[in-house]
């Protein structure tokens, strides 16, 4: 199993867990779905690169979570959400 190291600001993680009812915790563990589907987010990336990932959660629902790297190791959730109907037919649901 593959090992990450994670990090958020925790007042976003509150507000994000508000506003889509997804805390970062359930979020990270997209990152172990062997079926997660990844891309570059071009449109966010004018300041630092940012990615997508859409995964299944522990919880298994599809989320999708915005994520940069941090110091070359450590995985910054920036966001997560339940995907629009759209967005699952992009993982193949």
């Amino acid at each position: 199993m593959k090992s990450f190291h994670f990090e958020w600001d925790q007042n976003k993680n509150r507000s994000n867990h508000e506003k889509h009812a997804v805390s970062f915790e359930e979020a990270l563990t997209v990152f172990y779905d062997e079926n997660a589907v990844e891309y570059y987010d071009d449109n966010h990336s004018s300041e630092e690169e940012r990615f997508i990932m859409l995964g299944i959660s522990y919880q298994l629902r599809l989320l999708v979570v915005c994520y940069c790297i941090r110091n070359s190791d450590a995985i910054r959730i920036i966001s997560a959400r339940k995907t629009t109907k759209k967005e699952a037919k992009a993982y193949g649901k």
